[in-house]
């Protein structure tokens, strides 16, 4: 600006007494960061982008029990991600939390700490060799990166945890005990001001959760989906919705099936005792307290590797017993073909979940273990239920599947699961099925046939073959049109064994059988079963050798449209080389024809049957 000259001065001079300042006033004050909604869903904001501006901090959540035997109350690791302006803003914000066993380190996965399958059935498994121990952390800090990249730049906290006994987090794993629905309930308490943290494992100095907003989501795959489930089953407030991924949702339907000893598939040999050594990576100075009193004491005392039984142990293990205090809506997800974590670990809890009227969804695909929901489905299902956005997610159909060949981001939406039109459908057995019977509509046969246990055979090279004396298998005509299946199959038998005791398993398969790297192209369900447990789970007897028992049991559900052109088949044997007790060979089966029926949920009922299967 030029020097103003002399006779301007007081009338300049009066014009900066009278004017507004025109720098800071005139601009309006920076807003606030919020979070952003498009379409129902949170979108990434700049102000929470940069993850050098995020908060990280860690602190120790105090609970109720004590499961280490110290005399004081376990404290859980925990840690937390969030935008820095919930410091600098007074910004609140919910969380998506996940809490493992795992992210402090696992023990060697290998078959050689498992238990020895080649043991004959109800009898004394031989001792199992000791797990190396898991290395210790030097010290406490951040957990886990899971979930951050996609949640905090959406304007959500995330929560990390490590499960009791685990990593820094106090006590000891219980494998479906209390405190693994207690310890995340006492992470959510806390983050809606209801507990107390605290700076050290040790301290007195405490931390605060001020800046949640008092909405927590969970979400997690495998074992980290089943804590969600624990969790909600406590009823804690504040847990607003959970998102469980190939959850276990029973421990006995993991490791037990139908009083039979059944390993996961993949895992041949693991049980629950197998699965404590592989995530106790706790303080090495409460271990041998957390061997002696869980593993060796609760978890070996109540399983019952000899018989399969179902017992109280396992019924404590069973989340959908806990279910009363259950109210959290959940979004499930699961494959249809994990032979690890089976599907009906999902479906046996949302049927319950509908039941109670508790807002529920289910995605499910045509792969194996884990497999989350869609993002834009997630993430409208968050919005929903954490930042209360009306975005009609609720009123949607409440099943995504799917189909054969499609993507896993191109869920095909239904009514529901199973199918509303699917209608269950009786067959029976014709023919001889040491070569290929029929699967039929019609009255079946009379006959009582008889296969040979040998477990050296694989259940697809049985499939496979043309005839067999290791099998038995029942086949349906050539499919004209496709036959979609939707819900449960369910097996219902008369059978005889040379022995009191002996493994029972049932496939369901599409026929011809093509080697493949694709599970449904061929197996379309299966199950399998303790013939001495035909009256009850609960109660196994031996069989008189000779004598026939009537038993039915359900096979893993499923959502599946076998092609024209195939034919579905029924395969009945004995010992399954990937799930079952390896017993020496030569055990007869044999199956009364006239007492055995298959029942398929087909959708269209019966007269889709007939009209794919040409009548018969």
């Amino acid at each position: 600006m030029p020097e103003p000259r002399r006779h301007d001065v007081l009338p300049f001079l009066f014009a900066l007494a009278v004017a507004p300042v025109a720098t800071a006033q005139q601009d309006p004050p920076a807003e606030k960061a919020a979070p952003v909604f498009v379409d129902g869903m949170a979108q990434v904001v700049d102000a929470f982008r940069s993850p050098r501006e995020w908060i990280r901090e860690w602190c120790f959540v105090e609970t109720d029990f004590d499961t280490d035997g110290d005399g004081k109350k376990d404290r859980m690791h925990v840690d937390v991600t969030r935008p820095q302006q919930t410091d600098s803003e007074g910004l609140k914000v919910p969380v998506v939390y996940e809490t493992s066993p795992y992210f402090a380190g696992t023990g060697p996965m290998s078959l050689d700490y498992y238990w020895d399958v080649e043991q004959e059935v109800d009898t004394p498994p031989p001792p199992r060799p000791q797990m190396k121990p898991i290395p210790f952390g030097k010290q406490p800090g951040m957990i886990s990166r899971e979930e951050v990249n996609t949640w905090v730049p959406r304007g959500f906290a995330v929560v990390h945890s490590c499960s009791p006994g685990t990593g820094f987090s106090q006590g000891c794993p219980t494998l479906g005990g209390d405190n693994e629905s207690l310890a995340p309930a006492a992470v959510v308490d806390w983050l809606c001001g209801r507990r107390k943290a605290y700076k050290t494992l040790d301290g007195d100095e405490q931390v605060e959760a001020k800046w949640c907003s008092g909405k927590v989501g969970m979400i997690g795959t495998s074992y980290n989906g089943t804590l969600p489930i624990a969790c909600a089953t406590t009823g804690v407030e504040g847990l607003a919705t959970i998102v469980p991924i190939s959850p276990n949702t029973s421990y006995y339907h993991y490791y037990r099936s139908n009083g039979l000893v059944r390993s996961p598939g993949g895992y041949l040999g693991e049980d629950i005792d197998v699965l404590f050594d592989f995530i106790h990576s706790g303080d090495p100075d409460k271990r041998a307290w957390c061997v002696e009193h869980w593993r060796d004491g609760v978890l070996r005392k109540g399983f019952d590797r000899t018989f399969g039984d179902w017992n109280a142990f396992w019924a404590e293990r069973d989340y959908l017993l806990d279910m009363g205090p259950l109210k959290t809506p959940m979004l499930m997800a699961h494959g249809f073909n994990d032979w690890n974590v089976m599907p009906e670990h999902t479906v046996r809890i949302y049927a319950e979940l509908k039941k109670k009227g508790v807002p529920c969804m289910a995605y499910f695909h045509q792969g194996g273990h884990g497999g989350p929901p869609p993002m834009t489905l997630l993430n409208r299902w968050f919005t929903r239920f954490l930042y209360g956005v009306d975005n009609g997610i609720e009123k949607e159909p409440k099943a995504w599947i799917v189909r054969e060949n499609d993507r896993m981001g191109d869920p095909t939406p239904y009514a529901d699961y199973p199918n509303p039109d699917a209608a269950p459908v009786l067959l029976h057995l014709q023919g001889d099925g040491g070569k290929a019977g029929a699967l039929v509509l019609g009255k079946g046969s009379d006959e009582k046939q008889k296969l040979i246990d040998d477990v050296s055979l694989s259940g697809g090279k049985l499939a496979a073959e043309a005839e067999s004396p290791n099998r038995l298998l029942f086949v349906t005509p050539e499919l004209r049109q496709p036959l979609h299946l939707s819900g449960t199959a369910r097996i219902t038998i008369r059978v005889a064994s040379s022995k009191p005791a002996a493994n029972l398993s049932i496939w369901l398969v599409s026929l011809p059988w093509q080697p493949s790297r694709k599970p449904n192209d061929n197996i379309v369900t299966r199950g399998w079963a303790d013939p001495q447990n035909h009256a009850s789970i609960a109660d196994g007897e031996p069989m008189v050798p000779g004598a026939f028992y009537d038993m039915a049991f359900d096979l893993q559900p499923d959502d599946q449209i076998v092609p024209a052109g195939q034919r579905l088949g029924l395969m009945i044997f004995s010992s399954d080389r990937e799930f079952t007790l390896w017993p020496q060979p030569g055990t007869e089966l044999t199956v009364d024809l006239a007492g055995t029926s298959l029942t398929l949920p087909v959708v269209g009922g019966g007269d889709a049957f007939s009209a794919a299967s040409g009548g018969r």
